[in-house]
């Protein structure tokens, strides 16, 4: 390593209790490029940004800026080296606006005052810069997830930056967004700014990386030009073994009775109006559209998650509208939400109480008023095993764990006890290849044993490749529904938009 890099590490190193989380890491960010971190969840990529971001200490090894050693204490010092995050975990307080979150720490004083207007004024230019057309004085409460991930990214540039660290930033935006952010990153590149930048979306990868380090287990694999990296090496070198097709064949048997129909259901909010669709047993069904097209809103409506202003639903032949979660829950439908650290997870609670949430009350867990501690240990060892939790430590509290684990962990609610409908809200962002695929195989062997699957995916892919048909959202409606030929991404993202182009 020379002076000539940005920033590089030495033997970066990071233990937890019993894990070590970053082994011996060198790794090193040139000026105006973007160096990809790539690996499966748990590989070591958060516990790299989080070291070189400030946000933990390493146990051992060295940080260097070109080529003077650094010891960032906190995210705040890192940030006067000019190294700035944004997480996949988002860390916006809700009851704050947009401004007052961009200028969180740091704000802006006239005399003994906050200076509020003229975070306003700085706010708005900032997000006018970046393309985020947000108004500075919303609540971040009433953001939607895409909107919070560009207030993320306008944090990281309130101050001068060297170093930009983006954790998934695309998870949760839409393609126009996504557009944006990558103009942006080539404007940030020809400033000479280096961006360390980590995906699950192996497109990305080619579209604007330069070079790509892969970590497996803490330890970095290899380091190589984009140019010279294709799918197959890379998910090689990730997870340690040849990797056949992401998405399982499924070969579903002809769907059984009717689970769950929805009769021109409108929200009282105004999120869907008129939304008539259904589920058959043993199917697995799909739900596309932009961000706050209605698609995610349905099955929240259906859930008792959203107020319903009109419209029936009905579950197994028994009207269930504006029931509680609760009641649907013992009735056999089950929903899981896209957001597992604010909406789907207690972070702080062990992985195996999160897993047996739903099913506390249910025997032969419950003995009278009091637990079956046995049964209880044996249940969740069970579910661990088979949703391949790692490391396999269900007492281990839910925040340890990976983002991928974390989703598992999520997961094995759905098979805590038999449920007859399951839905899957963006069941994979934030997931690697390997996990990904495993999350598929359970999704299908779920369907194929007759339980109804409703996918709800930002993911096209992932609609066009399990789905046996799909309901296309915009503005709150069902544009379209797709089956056979039909369900294919030109048909798809033709429907996206509202216009008065033909649709399926």
């Amino acid at each position: 390593m020379t002076s000539g890099h940005l920033i590089a590490s030495r033997a970066l190193t990071r233990d937890f209790p019993g894990v070590r989380a970053l082994d011996c890491v060198d790794f090193d960010l040139k000026r105006g490029e973007v160096h990809v971190l790539f690996g499966e969840n748990g590989a070591g990529k958060s516990t790299l940004i989080s070291v070189l971001s400030g946000a933990i200490t390493p146990t051992s090894g060295e940080i260097l800026m070109e080529g003077r050693t650094i010891n960032p204490a906190s995210v705040h010092e890192a940030r006067q080296y000019g190294i700035s995050a944004v997480f996949q975990e988002f860390s916006l307080i809700p009851e704050l606006t947009v401004q007052e979150n961009v200028f969180l720490g740091e704000e802006m004083r006239r005399g003994m005052f906050l200076d509020k207007a003229g975070m306003k004024q700085e706010s708005g230019k900032l997000l006018e810069q970046l393309g985020f057309n947000l108004d500075p004085e919303r609540r971040a409460e009433t953001l939607t997830r895409a909107e919070q991930q560009m207030v993320e990214i306008a944090k990281a540039f309130r101050s001068q930056v060297s170093v930009l660290i983006l954790d998934e930033p695309t998870a949760s935006l839409t393609d126009h967004e996504i557009r944006q952010l990558f103009s942006l990153i080539g404007t940030l590149k020809k400033r000479g700014v280096g961006i360390i930048y980590i995906t699950h979306r192996m497109a990305e990868i080619y579209e604007i990386g330069d070079r790509v380090t892969v970590l497996r287990d803490g330890r970095k694999i290899e380091t190589m030009e984009v140019s010279k990296a294709d799918d197959e090496t890379l998910i090689r070198l990730m997870t340690g073994r040849e990797v056949g097709a992401v998405f399982p064949d499924i070969d579903l048997p002809p769907p059984g009775e009717e689970i769950l129909s929805l009769d021109r259901i409108t929200a009282r909010s105004g999120a869907i109006s008129g939304v008539s669709m259904n589920l058959k047993k043993g199917e697995i069904v799909g739900l596309a559209g932009l961000a706050g097209s209605g698609k995610s809103a349905a099955m929240q409506a259906a859930f008792g998650l959203l107020p319903v202003s009109s419209g029936k639903v009905t579950l197994k032949g028994e009207d269930m509208t504006g029931r509680p979660p609760v009641e649907m829950i013992r009735r056999g439908m089950i929903y899981l939400p896209a957001d597992r650290k604010n909406e789907g997870l207690m972070m702080r609670r062990s992985a195996g109480e999160n897993m047996r949430l739903v099913s506390l009350a249910r025997a032969p867990r419950q003995n009278g008023w009091f637990l079956n501690a046995k049964t209880e240990k044996q249940s969740v060892a069970a579910l661990a095993d088979k949703l391949k939790l790692s490391p396999n430590r269900p007492a281990r509290a839910v925040d340890h764990f990976s983002g991928g684990n974390q989703q598992k962990v999520m997961l094995a609610r759905s098979i805590a006890q038999e449920f007859d409908l399951i839905v899957l809200n963006d069941p994979t962002v934030g997931v690697d290849v390997g996990t990904r695929a495993s999350i598929y195989r359970f999704i299908a062997d779920l369907a194929m044993a007759g339980t109804g699957i409703i996918i709800i995916s930002s993911d096209l892919l992932e609609i066009i490749h399990l789905s046996s048909r799909a309901y296309v959202f915009s503005r709150g409606r069902i544009r379209a529904e797709v089956s056979g030929k039909e369900l294919n991404e030109e048909t798809m993202l033709t429907c996206f938009f509202e216009d008065d182009r033909e649709c399926a």
